[in-house]
């Protein structure tokens, strides 16, 4: 059950511990996944970046799977030890050694397996991480202030991304003056990011440690647990009509997240393919549109509140919807920067929006697997939006028929959304 009772005081100190959480782990996404060591694999491990971009595809591909099939079940497992705080921490600890070992892959093409199984192994404990950290919400904020944490914890998560990011390449990768006296020659001024990604993610993440309160063990071991809880994801799916209306909401996010994936994926190759964009200038665009929409989850949080998270879902997703269109048809590079600007400020919500939802709705004593389900919902059919937009544009040889492929996801995703009950579902206990 709840940490706290419905009427009681929020303890600020640890929704701002859990909040501060997400810019801790935004550095990750950002830096390694990515900006800076997607591009390093390709062109100076690899060193040859059409195959080092399929590489790449290849092993963020192959977590995805991962993460997939074992999300619900360590969310499971994690519902009948009782705590979170254990298996947040451990999978927090292993993305910061993944990122730290990150170090010793050298511009060699030699360094091609060590290189993925770091950042292959990084991936999954950041993303198991944020499977327990999810959980919290509900534990920690009122149903009435949910959408508000959630938006404004995504809100610092792409703050710190951004941060991080501008830290990495005015303090290492395009300094002018070496403060630290890296070799560039080892592209050890490239590689010095990885280690400020794992210092970040380590430094920041000590609140959530520190001052977050835990649910009580269950006195299982975990041996006990790992039975139980197989045999609660055995029931859950036995008895899922009593849940329809979750996994009519996981199912869309299914889809609708598959879209916005793909609009990030393949963002960047439109602007530079359509728009002649530079690899600066879309790097700029980039980090604009992570401010609009961390602006975006910032503003909406409030509106989440009033009107509840389905229903910001939907109004995000007819904001994305329309202004992913525009951006289809404008010739204009700088209609493109407005229109991508509007784009962003819809994403933050959509994506704050679902973790709220979830939150409110979640049986209690299934919250950390429903968030692990949440985890399904966002890699199960991760491959299905980048391989039409591929499949389109090539038999159309138009990188717009290609990229409008994407509002199908959107559309699909919206009208299942219509059919989630706008209040809370009263599930069983």
């Amino acid at each position: 059950m709840p940490l706290h009772s419905p009427t009681a005081p929020e303890n600020r100190r640890a929704l701002w511990s859990w909040a501060v959480y997400d810019w801790a782990n935004s550095a990750f996404f950002t830096i390694i996944l990515t900006f800076v060591f997607a591009q390093y694999f390709s062109t100076s491990v690899v060193q040859d970046e059409v195959a080092g971009t399929n590489a790449w595809g290849n092993i963020v591909g192959i977590s995805g799977v991962f993460i997939a099939i074992l999300a619900p079940i360590l969310g499971a497992i994690a519902d009948q030890s009782g705590r979170r705080k254990p298996w947040l921490i451990s999978f927090t600890l292993l993305c910061v050694l993944s990122s730290a070992m990150l170090w010793t892959v050298m511009p060699e093409t030699n360094q091609f397996w060590k290189a993925a199984f770091w950042v292959g192994l990084g991936t999954l404990g950041a993303e198991f991480a944020f499977i327990f950290y999810n959980a919290m919400l509900p534990d920690l904020a009122r149903p009435e202030r949910t959408g508000r944490w959630s938006g404004w914890a995504w809100g610092l998560g792409y703050v710190g991304g951004i941060a991080s990011l501008v830290i990495a390449l005015y303090g290492f990768i395009e300094a002018d003056a070496d403060l630290f006296g890296l070799d560039r020659d080892a592209a050890e001024h490239v590689r010095a990011t990885f280690v400020l990604v794992a210092i970040w993610y380590l430094v920041f993440s000590l609140p959530a440690f520190l001052f977050i309160p835990d649910r009580p063990k269950t006195g299982l071991s975990l041996a006990a647990a790992t039975r139980a809880g197989f045999a609660q994801l055995k029931e859950s799916i036995a008895h899922v009509r009593q849940y329809r209306d979750i996994v009519r909401f996981l199912i869309a996010r299914m889809l609708y997240t598959d879209g916005l994936a793909t609009i990030f994926t393949f963002g960047g190759v439109y602007a530079a393919g359509t728009f002649n964009m530079s690899p600066t200038e879309v790097l700029q665009f980039a980090i604009a549109l992570n401010v609009t929409a961390g602006l975006g989850a910032l503003g909406f949080a409030w509106i989440d509140d009033a009107l509840g998270g389905r229903n910001t879902i939907l109004l995000a997703l007819v904001g994305l919807g329309s202004s992913a269109l525009a951006i289809l048809v404008v010739d204009s590079s700088t209609v493109f920067w407005v229109w991508g600007m509007i784009l962003g400020i819809f994403v933050g919500p959509l994506q704050s929006a679902s973790r709220s939802h979830l939150a409110r709705v979640a049986p209690p004593h299934l919250q950390t697997q429903m968030f692990g389900l949440f985890a399904f919902s966002g890699k199960a059919t991760a491959f299905a939006g980048p391989l039409l937009v591929g499949w389109v544009t090539a038999m159309t040889d138009s990188q717009r028929w290609g990229m409008s492929t994407i509002l199908v996801f959107l559309l699909i995703g919206f009208v299942l959304m219509l059919k989630v009950p706008a209040t809370e579902a009263k599930v069983p206990d």
